[in-house]
């Protein structure tokens, strides 16, 4: 089946979109080895690249993509939200994470 974002680990709770993607779209998840997720629709323009929430995560709550934390939370992100500066502090670059 045809997907819209690929997800690297079977638990991350972000996958990356590989195309741009337009507000309420359902988009189809693959996995890396090819089985295909819950779809999730789209409650944001997404960017080429940029990753999509396929679960929910709280705030104050680890972001998990590559199977372990890259980021805080800084307000609860739902299914389909696009994940990124405006919703998530980064663990590599912030002094507050």
């Amino acid at each position: 089946m045809k997907h819209d974002a690929l997800m690297h680990e079977a638990n991350d709770a972000v996958a990356v979109v590989i195309r741009d993607v337009v507000k309420g779209e359902t988009v189809q998840i693959a996995t890396q080895s090819g089985e295909m997720r819950k779809p999730v629709t789209a409650q944001d323009d997404i960017p080429l690249g940029h990753k999509i929430a396929v679960s929910q995560t709280d705030e104050g709550a680890d972001v998990i993509k590559y199977g372990r934390g890259i980021g805080r939370a800084t307000e609860r992100i739902a299914p389909g939200a696009h994940v990124h500066t405006q919703n998530v502090v980064s663990k590599r670059w912030s002094k507050w994470s």
